[in-house]
């Protein structure tokens, strides 16, 4: 009989995509997988075969929300044998407690010492190793250094949100600028924009509403030069139209950010731009996948000492991480 367990997912795209390899262990030694998710992350979920179900949790950002918990783990209570808890909440540990699961795996940490059963040690923050072997280390298995995110979006689903944009597959560059973290990890506009006007097909630029007056600056320039070239669809679609845009591109230009990771476990050809972060830490696991950061440059000079500095915006006011990496080179690694 297959073991119930339910998982509760982190809150960010980037991090959703790198608990793939879990899942996929998971499911591999039978157990029947209900993913529990905040909707921002929950489509990503959704591309994971391994995954039978995903209930969408209705909280917010912040705070306990206890009576919104409570009734969550009420209406769960009975279905599962085992829990994997993935952020190191202690909100995040309340519903497995409160459904009384009797199996509550996860990382030590924010006071949830009687919340879990079966705890890991959390290792310090500059000791922690890549993020796909910190989550699939919750199985118990070894071998984590092999695994890699994979995505699989139904065929059509992928249709239906080609026809719903109007787009062909194949027929577009997707431009992913934003990074939620901050400006430190963004590549600049005007390069974005200025790589746009050098390729042979059109840009879909993808993003939250947040990141829409950023993707227009690019478009604007762009579309001034070639009317219709640049497609502003940041804040305009789900985010499983997004994953679908991706998923159908020709190729992905992004910073260090949640979609570059998406682009990874889809495979398609990508180039990442890193900056204040470090791709030894959080790469796009991708073999097609051009990573670019002059931290490791040789022939960058002056060298990069204050590479990386995991920083939301640049101490020194240059930002020349990025400012630096060219147009011109990154069209050549698309190529």
């Amino acid at each position: 009989m297959a073991t119930n367990s339910l998982v509760i997912a982190p809150q960010w795209i980037g991090d959703a995509v790198m608990t793939e390899p879990l899942m996929r262990r998971l499911q591999a030694r039978g157990e029947r997988l209900t993913v529990g998710a905040l909707p921002w992350v929950a489509p990503v979920y959704r591309a994971m075969p391994q995954v039978a179900e995903v209930i969408d949790f209705p909280f917010q950002h912040g705070g306990l929300q206890w009576q919104a918990r409570r009734a969550m783990a009420a209406q769960l209570k009975a279905r599962f044998d085992a829990a994997y808890v993935l952020p190191n909440s202690l909100k995040s540990a309340l519903i497995p407690f409160l459904a009384r699961i009797p199996r509550r795996v996860g990382y030590l940490g924010e006071a949830r010492l009687g919340l879990l059963t079966q705890r890991l040690k959390n290792p310090p923050r500059d000791e922690r190793p890549p993020m796909v072997a910190f989550y699939s280390a919750l199985s118990g298995e070894s071998g984590l250094e092999q695994d890699r995110p994979q995505l699989q979006m139904d065929a059509q689903v992928v249709a239906q949100a080609l026809a719903d944009l109007g787009l062909q597959r194949g027929g577009y560059v997707v431009f992913a600028p934003g990074a939620e973290y901050g400006p430190a990890k963004r590549w600049p506009a005007a390069h974005f924009a200025a790589l746009a006007q050098q390729l042979d097909v059109p840009v879909v630029l993808l993003g939250s509403g947040k990141e829409r007056a950023l993707c227009e600056e690019i478009a604007a320039p762009v579309n001034a030069a070639r009317p219709g070239w640049a497609l502003n669809f940041a804040g305009k679609t789900t985010l499983e139209q997004a994953l679908s845009a991706i998923a159908a591109t020709k190729s992905i230009v992004s910073n260090d950010s949640g979609l570059m990771h998406v682009a990874a476990a889809f495979g398609v050809p990508q180039v990442a731009v890193f900056g204040s972060s470090s791709p030894l830490h959080t790469p796009p696991l991708n073999d097609r996948a051009q990573v670019l950061w002059l931290k490791n440059d040789p022939a960058y000079q002056p060298p990069l000492d204050c590479a990386p500095c995991f920083q939301r915006t640049c101490p020194l006011g240059h930002t020349r991480c990025l400012v630096d990496v060219t147009p011109q080179r990154v069209l050549a690694a698309l190529a």
